[in-house]
């Protein structure tokens, strides 16, 4: 059971958002060494994206190499890390894209494993939102 003392450790929401910073700027950059590196290398690994899924590290490989760098840039607003204890953190974040009107939206789990802290599970999604 993790105690409400264990919420939000300072340092746990430092490392989860220097991270994230990171896969942020791999994403844009198409750094697919870097963004594979970032999520946990195992088949229960998932990601849900706008217009596609992947079970397992093997099929997210897969879709990363056969997809192109961003022509668009993206601004984030209202992010969002909530740690859990010293191995569970949840990044939340909304997105605009220079090549759309849609408001865009990623969730990330993370979790620390013993090569590092890893996303195990991501969704992105978008939608036309005036807020």
């Amino acid at each position: 059971m993790i105690t409400r003392e264990q919420i939000d450790l300072p340092d746990v929401i430092a490392e989860v958002t220097r991270l994230f910073h990171a896969y942020e700027h791999a994403l844009m950059t198409n750094d697919v060494d870097a963004l594979n590196h970032f999520f946990w290398d195992d088949a229960r690994t998932t990601r849900y994206g706008i217009a596609d899924r992947q079970w397992g590290m093997e099929e997210l490989r897969a879709y990363r190499a056969a997809t192109p760098a961003p022509d668009f840039t993206r601004e984030l607003h209202h992010l969002r890390i909530t740690a859990f204890g010293e191995a569970i953190a949840v990044a939340q974040v909304e997105f605009v894209r220079t090549d759309t009107p849609l408001r865009g939206f990623q969730t990330q789990t993370w979790a620390r494993m013993a090569d590092g802290w890893k996303i195990v599970s991501a969704h992105v999604s978008m939608i036309p939102f005036d807020a």
